[in-house]
């Protein structure tokens, strides 16, 4: 049996150094936090509404809650866990963000104590007014307990004496999941969707450094598929197939979630919409009126 060792921590800032957890927190713009499982997660979910949100001068983090390091089909360990946290470093550095990778072992995430008292410090030094994560279905145990994690420390970043190193949030942020396709027990409604045509060619240039990923097929992948992707060497062509797979996914997202666009944009201003990503607000945590979701999404035109 290959026992693969525990790497030190990964902590990737992809933003100037005074942008750090516990800084510029009272600089009047929005904090977002978004908890993906693996380096790749938040980025594909909420990449371009992390990226509208940093264009105003807002602060955007992305969270790997694991490290990724079983997550390629012909390398794992520290070195896959090394390639995939400076690939997401890359990723946020390109939309305007920061990154961080945990350092918790790919397929081996559980509900601890422990990592529920990580999370609740995540959102703490962030000071996060947002925080987004998956839904606690999902097909990947990692995604489900991120979820989880993510629930349980919804009500706790406001006790003083949980984690008391850590001074509690004043208010509950908005705890929004983002969309899958999940039915079961019921299937992801979708409070928020929002446009990302203005910004989808940056979230392609953006995934385009997730070459493990992508172009490499992660950990379902074969020599036969990467093979299959266009070579590094063919950057523009490489560029076009990312494109073509990110435009069907984001634009299904939109017919599939109209409605919402709807509700946000406008019937005419949403019948233009042909890319979005959407979000369902959590029943735990601050439950936003009409009013403070405009102010959350600024880029929401007025009603």
């Amino acid at each position: 049996m290959t026992i693969r060792p525990l790497l030190i921590m990964f902590s990737v800032f992809a933003m100037p150094m005074g942008l750090c957890a516990g800084d510029d927190t009272d600089d009047g713009k929005l904090r977002i936090i978004c908890f993906g499982a693996h380096p790749d997660d938040a980025e594909y979910k909420s990449g371009g509404t992390g990226a509208l949100w940093a264009q105003q001068g807002h602060h955007v983090k992305l969270v790997s809650v694991t490290n990724g390091d079983i997550g390629h089909w012909q390398m794992s360990g520290g070195e896959l866990a090394k390639r995939r946290t400076a690939e997401s470093a890359e990723v946020a550095r390109r939309l305007g963000v920061t990154s961080q990778v945990l350092d918790i072992h790919d397929g081996e995430l559980l509900p601890t104590l422990e990592n529920r008292r990580t999370i609740v410090r995540l959102i703490r030094e962030w000071n996060a007014d947002i925080v987004i994560a998956h839904r606690p279905w999902d097909y990947h145990p990692d995604h489900r307990y991120v979820g989880v994690l993510v629930q349980d420390a919804a009500f706790m970043v406001t006790v003083p004496f949980f984690c008391p190193d850590v001074p509690p949030l004043k208010k509950n942020p908005v705890f929004l999941y983002s969309s899958d396709r999940f039915q079961k027990p019921y299937p992801f409604e979708p409070d928020i969707a929002v446009a990302v045509d203005d910004v989808l060619e940056l979230k392609i240039d953006a995934l385009l450094a997730l070459e493990s990923q992508t172009f490499e097929g992660g950990a379902l992948g074969s020599a036969e598929k990467a093979a299959a992707a266009p070579p590094a060497s063919q950057p523009e062509l490489r560029k076009a197939w990312l494109r073509e797979r990110w435009q069907r996914r984001q634009s299904s997202e939109a017919k599939k979630h109209r409605s919402a666009l709807i509700r946000w944009y406008g019937e005419q201003n949403a019948a233009q919409v042909k890319y979005a990503e959407a979000f369902e607000i959590c029943e735990y945590g601050r439950q936003p009126s009409e009013a403070e979701i405009r102010e959350l999404f600024p880029f929401f035109p007025a009603p």
